[in-house]
Protein backbone atom coordinates (compact mmCIF):
# COMPACT_ATOMS: atom_id res chain seq x y z
CA UNK A 1 0.00 0.00 0.00
CA UNK A 2 1.51 3.30 -1.13
CA UNK A 3 1.08 5.87 1.64
CA UNK A 4 4.16 7.90 0.70
CA UNK A 5 3.37 11.59 0.19
CA UNK A 6 6.91 12.79 -0.35
CA UNK A 7 6.86 15.77 -2.69
CA UNK A 8 3.22 16.61 -2.01
CA UNK A 9 2.07 19.80 -0.32
CA UNK A 10 -0.93 19.58 2.02
CA UNK A 11 -3.10 22.27 3.56
CA UNK A 12 -5.11 21.28 6.64
CA UNK A 13 -7.43 24.03 7.82
CA UNK A 14 -8.08 24.35 11.53
CA UNK A 15 -4.98 22.28 12.25
CA UNK A 16 -3.84 23.70 15.57
CA UNK A 17 -5.65 21.07 17.63
CA UNK A 18 -8.04 18.13 17.55
CA UNK A 19 -8.71 16.24 14.33
CA UNK A 20 -6.95 18.91 12.29
CA UNK A 21 -3.70 18.67 14.26
CA UNK A 22 -3.84 14.86 14.19
CA UNK A 23 -4.34 14.96 10.40
CA UNK A 24 -1.50 17.42 9.86
CA UNK A 25 0.73 15.24 12.02
CA UNK A 26 -0.20 12.11 10.11
CA UNK A 27 0.37 13.73 6.72
CA UNK A 28 3.77 14.99 7.85
CA UNK A 29 4.67 11.48 8.97
CA UNK A 30 3.72 10.28 5.49
CA UNK A 31 6.25 12.69 3.99
CA UNK A 32 4.02 15.57 2.96
CA UNK A 33 4.97 19.22 3.23
CA UNK A 34 2.22 20.59 5.48
CA UNK A 35 0.65 24.03 5.83
CA UNK A 36 -0.61 24.41 9.40
CA UNK A 37 -3.56 26.76 9.55
CA UNK A 38 -5.12 28.64 12.45
CA UNK A 39 -6.38 32.03 13.57
CA UNK A 40 -3.62 32.81 16.07
CA UNK A 41 0.14 32.82 15.55
CA UNK A 42 0.84 31.33 18.97
CA UNK A 43 -1.47 28.38 18.38
CA UNK A 44 -0.01 27.73 14.91
CA UNK A 45 3.54 27.89 16.24
CA UNK A 46 2.66 25.51 19.07
CA UNK A 47 1.08 23.05 16.61
CA UNK A 48 4.15 23.15 14.38
CA UNK A 49 6.36 22.40 17.39
CA UNK A 50 4.18 19.39 18.27
CA UNK A 51 4.34 18.04 14.72
CA UNK A 52 8.11 18.49 14.68
CA UNK A 53 8.42 16.17 17.68
CA UNK A 54 7.15 13.21 15.67
CA UNK A 55 8.51 14.33 12.30
CA UNK A 56 11.73 16.33 12.93
CA UNK A 57 12.55 16.60 9.23
CA UNK A 58 9.07 17.64 8.15
CA UNK A 59 8.71 20.78 6.06
CA UNK A 60 6.02 22.86 7.77
CA UNK A 61 4.53 26.27 7.04
CA UNK A 62 2.43 28.62 9.16
CA UNK A 63 -0.80 30.09 7.77
CA UNK A 64 -2.39 32.51 10.23
CA UNK A 65 -5.79 33.50 8.89
CA UNK A 66 -9.40 33.60 10.03
CA UNK A 67 -11.09 31.42 7.41
CA UNK A 68 -14.57 32.37 8.59
CA UNK A 69 -14.73 35.06 5.92
CA UNK A 70 -13.76 35.74 2.32
CA UNK A 71 -10.84 37.98 3.29
CA UNK A 72 -9.08 35.30 5.34
CA UNK A 73 -9.51 32.68 2.63
CA UNK A 74 -8.17 35.10 0.02
CA UNK A 75 -5.16 35.85 2.21
CA UNK A 76 -4.32 32.20 2.62
CA UNK A 77 -4.66 31.58 -1.12
CA UNK A 78 -2.41 34.56 -1.85
CA UNK A 79 0.29 33.15 0.42
CA UNK A 80 -0.04 29.54 -0.71
CA UNK A 81 -1.39 29.46 -4.24
CA UNK A 82 -1.06 25.75 -4.93
CA UNK A 83 -1.44 22.57 -2.89
CA UNK A 84 -1.75 18.92 -3.80
CA UNK A 85 -3.92 18.05 -0.80
CA UNK A 86 -6.67 20.12 0.80
CA UNK A 87 -8.31 19.01 4.03
CA UNK A 88 -11.30 21.23 4.82
CA UNK A 89 -11.36 20.68 8.56
CA UNK A 90 -11.91 24.12 10.10
CA UNK A 91 -15.27 24.35 11.82
CA UNK A 92 -17.27 25.53 14.80
CA UNK A 93 -20.21 24.17 16.73
CA UNK A 94 -22.35 25.13 19.69
CA UNK A 95 -25.25 23.46 21.46
CA UNK A 96 -28.22 25.80 21.21
CA UNK A 97 -31.96 25.22 21.26
CA UNK A 98 -33.50 25.64 17.81
CA UNK A 99 -35.78 28.47 18.92
CA UNK A 100 -32.81 30.37 20.35
CA UNK A 101 -30.64 30.18 17.22
CA UNK A 102 -30.59 33.69 15.80
CA UNK A 103 -29.90 34.76 12.23
CA UNK A 104 -26.34 35.71 13.15
CA UNK A 105 -25.73 32.19 14.53
CA UNK A 106 -26.90 30.60 11.28
CA UNK A 107 -24.79 32.98 9.22
CA UNK A 108 -21.64 32.40 11.28
CA UNK A 109 -22.06 28.61 11.13
CA UNK A 110 -22.53 28.79 7.36
CA UNK A 111 -19.57 31.10 6.78
CA UNK A 112 -17.09 29.05 8.82
CA UNK A 113 -18.22 25.48 8.23
CA UNK A 114 -19.47 25.72 4.67
CA UNK A 115 -18.09 28.74 2.84
CA UNK A 116 -14.50 28.24 4.00
CA UNK A 117 -14.48 24.89 2.22
CA UNK A 118 -16.30 26.29 -0.80
CA UNK A 119 -13.85 29.16 -1.22
CA UNK A 120 -10.73 27.07 -0.80
CA UNK A 121 -11.97 24.14 -2.90
CA UNK A 122 -13.06 26.48 -5.66
CA UNK A 123 -9.47 27.70 -5.94
CA UNK A 124 -7.37 24.63 -5.16
CA UNK A 125 -9.47 22.03 -6.97
CA UNK A 126 -9.44 24.20 -10.09
CA UNK A 127 -5.64 24.36 -9.88
CA UNK A 128 -5.44 20.60 -9.46
CA UNK A 129 -7.67 20.08 -12.49
CA UNK A 130 -5.72 22.58 -14.58
CA UNK A 131 -2.54 20.61 -13.91
CA UNK A 132 -4.32 17.36 -14.88
CA UNK A 133 -1.93 15.60 -12.57
CA UNK A 134 -2.91 14.53 -9.05
CA UNK A 135 -4.82 15.90 -6.10
CA UNK A 136 -6.88 15.15 -3.02
CA UNK A 137 -9.66 17.13 -1.35
CA UNK A 138 -11.27 15.95 1.88
CA UNK A 139 -14.19 17.60 3.67
CA UNK A 140 -14.39 16.81 7.38
CA UNK A 141 -18.13 16.60 7.89
CA UNK A 142 -19.87 14.77 10.76
CA UNK A 143 -22.42 12.09 11.53
CA UNK A 144 -24.53 15.10 12.56
CA UNK A 145 -24.89 15.79 8.85
CA UNK A 146 -27.06 12.67 8.65
CA UNK A 147 -28.53 12.50 12.16
CA UNK A 148 -29.08 16.19 12.78
CA UNK A 149 -29.00 16.79 16.55
CA UNK A 150 -31.94 18.78 17.88
CA UNK A 151 -29.62 20.62 20.25
CA UNK A 152 -27.63 22.17 17.37
CA UNK A 153 -29.66 22.08 14.17
CA UNK A 154 -27.54 24.82 12.59
CA UNK A 155 -24.42 22.69 13.00
CA UNK A 156 -26.09 19.63 11.47
CA UNK A 157 -27.28 21.73 8.56
CA UNK A 158 -23.74 22.95 7.87
CA UNK A 159 -22.35 19.41 7.98
CA UNK A 160 -25.05 18.11 5.64
CA UNK A 161 -24.19 20.92 3.22
CA UNK A 162 -20.56 19.80 3.16
CA UNK A 163 -21.57 16.32 2.00
CA UNK A 164 -23.43 17.67 -1.00
CA UNK A 165 -20.72 20.18 -1.89
CA UNK A 166 -18.05 17.49 -1.79
CA UNK A 167 -20.07 15.15 -3.99
CA UNK A 168 -20.82 17.92 -6.47
CA UNK A 169 -17.18 18.96 -6.62
CA UNK A 170 -16.16 15.34 -7.21
CA UNK A 171 -18.25 15.31 -10.39
CA UNK A 172 -15.62 17.57 -11.97
CA UNK A 173 -12.84 15.02 -11.48
CA UNK A 174 -13.87 12.33 -13.96
CA UNK A 175 -10.96 10.60 -15.68
CA UNK A 176 -8.35 12.34 -13.53
CA UNK A 177 -6.06 11.37 -10.67
CA UNK A 178 -7.91 13.80 -8.41
CA UNK A 179 -10.46 12.82 -5.79
CA UNK A 180 -12.92 14.64 -3.52
CA UNK A 181 -14.36 12.82 -0.52
CA UNK A 182 -16.00 13.45 2.83
CA UNK A 183 -15.31 11.96 6.24
CA UNK A 184 -18.00 11.71 8.90
CA UNK A 185 -16.57 11.56 12.43
CA UNK A 186 -18.71 10.77 15.44
CA UNK A 187 -18.14 12.12 18.97
CA UNK A 188 -14.40 12.74 19.27
CA UNK A 189 -12.47 13.65 22.41
CA UNK A 190 -10.63 16.79 21.33
CA UNK A 191 -8.82 19.28 23.56
CA UNK A 192 -11.87 21.50 24.01
CA UNK A 193 -14.23 18.66 24.95
CA UNK A 194 -13.75 19.01 28.72
CA UNK A 195 -14.30 22.78 28.53
CA UNK A 196 -17.45 22.48 26.46
CA UNK A 197 -18.83 19.70 28.62
CA UNK A 198 -18.10 21.72 31.77
CA UNK A 199 -20.06 24.65 30.39
CA UNK A 200 -22.94 22.40 29.40
CA UNK A 201 -22.90 20.67 32.79
CA UNK A 202 -23.09 24.02 34.56
CA UNK A 203 -26.00 25.11 32.40
CA UNK A 204 -27.96 21.93 32.98
CA UNK A 205 -27.14 21.41 36.65
CA UNK A 206 -25.21 18.18 36.26
CA UNK A 207 -21.58 17.00 36.11
CA UNK A 208 -19.11 16.37 33.31
CA UNK A 209 -18.89 12.69 34.24
CA UNK A 210 -22.67 12.41 34.01
CA UNK A 211 -22.73 14.05 30.59
CA UNK A 212 -19.97 11.75 29.32
CA UNK A 213 -21.86 8.69 30.56
CA UNK A 214 -25.10 9.89 28.99
CA UNK A 215 -23.48 10.64 25.64
CA UNK A 216 -23.83 7.03 24.57
CA UNK A 217 -26.78 5.95 26.68
CA UNK A 218 -29.02 8.85 25.64
CA UNK A 219 -27.63 11.17 22.97
CA UNK A 220 -25.91 8.58 20.74
CA UNK A 221 -27.24 5.18 21.91
CA UNK A 222 -26.70 3.60 18.47
CA UNK A 223 -22.92 3.88 18.88
CA UNK A 224 -21.16 0.55 18.56
CA UNK A 225 -17.92 2.03 19.85
CA UNK A 226 -19.62 3.28 23.03
CA UNK A 227 -16.87 5.79 23.69
CA UNK A 228 -15.40 8.96 22.28
CA UNK A 229 -12.99 8.40 19.40
CA UNK A 230 -9.49 9.82 19.65
CA UNK A 231 -8.49 12.45 17.05
CA UNK A 232 -5.84 10.10 15.65
CA UNK A 233 -8.48 7.46 14.93
CA UNK A 234 -10.35 9.92 12.73
CA UNK A 235 -7.17 11.28 11.19
CA UNK A 236 -6.15 7.77 10.10
CA UNK A 237 -9.03 7.71 7.62
CA UNK A 238 -8.43 11.28 6.48
CA UNK A 239 -4.75 10.58 5.83
CA UNK A 240 -5.56 7.40 3.93
CA UNK A 241 -7.92 9.32 1.65
CA UNK A 242 -5.10 11.78 0.99
CA UNK A 243 -2.75 8.99 -0.09
CA UNK A 244 -2.06 7.40 -3.44
CA UNK A 245 -3.58 4.19 -2.10
CA UNK A 246 -7.06 5.77 -2.12
CA UNK A 247 -7.04 6.33 -5.88
CA UNK A 248 -10.34 4.52 -6.52
CA UNK A 249 -12.26 6.21 -3.71
CA UNK A 250 -13.95 9.31 -5.09
CA UNK A 251 -17.18 11.16 -4.41
CA UNK A 252 -17.66 9.11 -1.26
CA UNK A 253 -18.83 9.92 2.26
CA UNK A 254 -16.91 7.65 4.60
CA UNK A 255 -17.91 7.17 8.22
CA UNK A 256 -15.61 7.05 11.20
CA UNK A 257 -18.51 7.54 13.59
CA UNK A 258 -18.17 4.46 15.76
CA UNK A 259 -21.25 2.89 14.22
CA UNK A 260 -23.76 5.64 15.18
CA UNK A 261 -25.26 5.80 11.69
CA UNK A 262 -27.37 2.65 11.48
CA UNK A 263 -28.04 2.76 7.74
CA UNK A 264 -25.59 0.22 6.25
CA UNK A 265 -25.44 2.01 2.89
Amino acid sequence: MDLDLTGKRALVTGSTRGIGLASATGLAQMGAEVIVSGREQAAVSDAIAKIKKSSPSAKLHAAVFDLGGAEGCAGLIAQFGEVDILVNNVGIYEPKAFFDIEDADWTRMFEVNVMSGVRLTRHYLKRMLDSKDWGRVVFVSSESGIFVPKEMVHYGFSKAAQLFIARGAAEHTKSTNITVNSVLPGPTWVEMAPVRLAARAKGTGTTVDDLVARTFSERRPASLLQRYAQPEEVANLICYLCSKAASATNGAALRVDGGIVTNPF
